[in-house]
């Protein structure tokens, strides 16, 4: 084992972080829409957690309920601030810096699409495309993309 892979070795995905206007909505989204699980929740305020608004890079004091969910294995924080409010919108092109999309493999493109419809989500039809594979993205109810692609999630090598 080289330094590099043994350093490497100590990375362990936790999660993602995603913030939202609308905890709830947000909720109603991800967990009935897209089958993720509530796990545990935390209610954070920098009067009694000192250096919480570094750690959250806000400038004033901050109140926030960070909700995980989680699915397969895939973890994902709900950030609802309450102090200050939330600010600025998501990506609305791949090629803009930062966190561009979530992927999902599902079965029928077409149809969990229209299914997301009913749990806040918006299709964005222009990106419907078929490369290799058919694909469309939509966006959650506060415009954070969601890439769905028909296919089968590859089964992990034990490599």
């Amino acid at each position: 084992m080289t330094l590099v892979s043994a350093i490497m070795t100590n990375y362990v995905p936790s999660h993602i972080g995603i913030c939202v206007s609308d905890l709830e909505r947000s909720l109603r989204f991800y967990c009935e829409g897209l089958g993720f699980a509530v796990a545990e929740r935390h209610e954070l305020d920098s009067t009694k957690l000192a250096g919480l608004e570094r750690s959250l890079e806000v400038r004033d004091d901050v109140v926030v309920t960070s909700q995980l969910i989680e699915r397969d294995g895939l973890r994902v924080e709900l950030l609802k601030f309450h102090e200050p409010g939330v600010v600025g919108s998501p990506s609305q092109r791949r090629n803009q810096l930062g966190l561009t999309h979530l992927c999902f493999f599902v079965d029928d493109v077409d149809v969990a699409a229209e299914r997301m419809l009913e749990y806040g989500g918006f299709v964005l039809d222009q990106t419907r495309s078929n490369l290799g594979t058919d694909i469309v993205f939509l966006m959650d109810p506060d415009g954070v993309r969601i890439e769905l692609m028909r296919g089968v999630p590859p089964v992990a090598s034990d490599a």
